[in-house]
């Protein structure tokens, strides 16, 4: 039997053991993460007289300096996490592909100034952005929501996670861009192209409806790729304060926190070390997903 291009990567992705696990372990956190506001007794905000509780019965990841239950809001703190590294990875997908399809397409003058400005953002501290975006424009954009556009206090609170999604996406996507513009430069001078040509059909048709769709598989790998990346940073800046605000958390905000109740005199190991094994399991699966997906449609991959 013949198997398509995509029966043959799903083989082969089936076949790779870790990428398995690392799918395997996404998939329940993801299941955790949308389930357990229905079944755990604790909030993730909420507070109470049990402070510094240590791992026990009736809090599996103890308590923080507040009395809150650990595991919720490790738990909690996995749905932003993970939010922010998924949209800011469509961010990057989006703005990389447009990007790279328009200039592999196009070519001459219009390919080398984009790819020109792909290596002078090369060149810039892309995190020092983020951190310049976030400490000059968030104040302004507050200002805006709520004087202008007279938004409730709970909606411009969530103005610093928009700008991580726009911020880490918009430093996330030369990567993308410089691979969607060699594969679309590959492909332009295929006879398909040609034919797609002499039919009549416009640029926007043959990238939309012939190019891109030949690339999806690369598209995907390098998306899966950039989401850890993602996470790493949104961490970093949260481990720095200027990523997410309380009484919202994520994993980075989580491991400030332990990390600030560190003294000589006793140690609260439970506030640190459950986010962060949290944060590497969650890294390393994501690693292993996208490894596998790019070994699963690497077309030199042969049947065993």
């Amino acid at each position: 039997m013949t198997l398509t291009p995509n029966q043959r990567a799903w083989r082969r992705f089936r076949r790779n053991r870790p990428a398995l696990l690392g799918a395997a372990f996404l998939l329940c956190l993801a299941t955790l993460v949308l389930v357990w506001p229905w079944v755990t007794p604790y909030g993730f905000a909420q507070t109470s007289e049990a402070r510094f509780e240590p791992p026990g019965l009736h809090h599996w990841f103890g308590t923080d300096v507040h009395g809150r239950d650990l595991l919720s809001r490790v738990i909690f703190g996995a749905r932003v996490s993970l939010l922010v590294g998924f949209v800011g990875a469509g961010v990057a997908v989006l703005i990389g592909v447009t990007w790279g399809a328009v200039a592999g397409y196009v070519g001459g003058l219009l390919d080398h100034l984009a790819m020109r400005v792909v290596d002078v953002l090369y060149s810039l501290p892309s995190i020092i952005f983020v951190i310049v975006l976030l400490t000059t424009l968030e104040r302004t954009v507050r200002v805006f929501l709520s004087g202008t556009l007279h938004l409730p206090a709970a909606a411009v609170g969530q103005a610093r996670l928009l700008f991580l999604f726009a911020g880490l996406g918009a430093i996330s996507w030369l990567n993308m861009a410089r691979i969607v513009r060699g594969q679309v430069l590959s492909l332009r001078s295929r006879t398909f192209v040609d034919a797609s040509h002499a039919l009549g059909a416009g640029p926007v048709r043959i990238l939309l409806r012939h190019l891109l769709p030949n690339i999806y598989g690369i598209v995907i790998v390098y998306a899966t790729l950039t989401i850890p990346a993602i996470i790493l940073y949104e961490s970093f800046l949260s481990y720095l304060g200027l990523g997410i605000q309380p009484p919202m958390a994520s994993w980075g905000s989580l491991i400030a926190d332990g990390a600030a109740q560190l003294n000589p005199i006793r140690v609260y190991w439970w506030l640190i070390l459950f986010p962060a094994a949290m944060l590497v399991t969650t890294l390393l699966a994501l690693n292993f997903v996208g490894d596998g997906l790019r070994d699963a449609f690497d077309p030199r991959g042969r049947e065993e």
